[in-house]
């Protein structure tokens, strides 16, 4: 159990932000062990032989990622900026690491002395060229093509989760994030073995990081001024599910393609990915949508470039009852 000190100008500066760097250091555990992670699999046995291919499951990158509950190396995770992740920002910053910094987290690594993670002991910035290419070449062949519509369901998080802070306080969210994680009114405590941290500094807030691959657990770091908590967005199994089927009762009532379409918002999703899942056109799923928001069925907000439609309560207890 790790308990954080919260002083209340913490609690006052909590923002959000999306990562690249977390999703692939996630993702790299979850690939360590998928039976543990049991909604990804079908992600798993899609990347798996093309990473085994390209060599790196064996590279700096999988040796510096153990299984859990193993140290991760901080470094690998430098607080990001804000919701528009960038690939590229974050790699900039991983490479301009300090290299004292690099050896410091490394000391707390178990297998410092073994193979590509001494020689990142022992010439760090060219170390971290090489992790930054290996990154950007597991990017390109485990995230890049499901990085849209992981984009989406990440920014549909933020907004959930900023609603919940706009109307309920610091308080409620944090204690709701996850069921490792609680508020104890002065402070956050996290289920969290073989972990310990300092007080979160009075001068940063916590960076709450929504995350797809971080299922079913959470990750957290607490060096520096920007202590970070990873924790796992609602609707990550949505991403490798095939289409689910509406029942033909609720089909009867208000039609076969509206019926769909609210069955495959199990999570707030875009136009683009409702017609992806779907098979319909991107025009269709206008049309129905348009007439499942005058209904009182579904609403929608912009995230960055796209508009995210959600079930309202309504739709949820209509389709309850659908299959009743």
């Amino acid at each position: 159990m790790v308990a954080i000190g919260l002083s209340a100008n913490a609690v006052a500066r909590i923002r959000f932000a999306v990562s690249c760097l977390w999703e692939v250091v996630a993702s790299v555990r979850v690939l360590r062990h998928p039976s543990g992670h049991v909604v990804h699999v079908p992600w798993v046995d899609k990347v798996r032989p093309r990473l085994v291919d390209a060599g790196l499951m064996e590279g700096l990158l999988w040796r510096l990622i153990p299984a859990e509950p193993r140290y991760l190396p901080d470094f690998l995770t430098p607080p990001p900026d804000g919701l528009t992740p960038d690939l590229d920002t974050e790699l900039a910053v991983l490479r301009a690491t300090p290299p004292e910094v690099v050896r410091a987290h490394l000391d707390l690594y178990e297998d410092v002395h073994t193979g590509v993670v001494q020689d990142l002991y022992a010439d760090p910035e060219a170390g971290l060229r090489r992790l930054a290419d290996e990154i950007t070449e597991y990017w390109r062949i485990a995230i890049a093509a499901d990085w849209p519509r992981i984009r989406v369901l990440l920014g549909a998080e933020v907004h959930s989760r900023s609603r919940v802070l706009a109307e309920n306080g610091a308080a409620v969210l944090l204690d709701n994030l996850h069921q490792r994680v609680r508020w104890r009114g002065d402070g956050l405590s996290i289920t969290q073995p073989y972990c310990s941290a300092a007080d979160a500094p009075h001068g940063g807030g916590i960076v709450l990081i929504p995350s797809v691959f971080v299922w079913p657990s959470v990750l957290s770091v607490w060096t520096g001024d920007s202590p970070q908590l990873a924790f796992p967005a609602q609707g990550a199994a949505t991403l490798w599910e095939g289409p689910a089927r509406a029942s033909e009762a609720l089909s009867a009532v208000i039609g076969r393609g509206r019926a769909q379409l609210l069955v495959e918002m199990r999570a707030p999703v875009s136009t683009t990915e409702l017609a992806r899942r779907t098979g319909m056109s991107a025009s269709g799923v206008s049309q129905h949508l348009a007439a499942l928001r005058a209904a009182g069925l579904v609403t929608a907000h912009r995230d960055g470039k796209a508009i995210l439609n959600t079930r309202t309560t309504v739709a949820e207890a209509l389709l309850a009852a659908a299959v009743c």
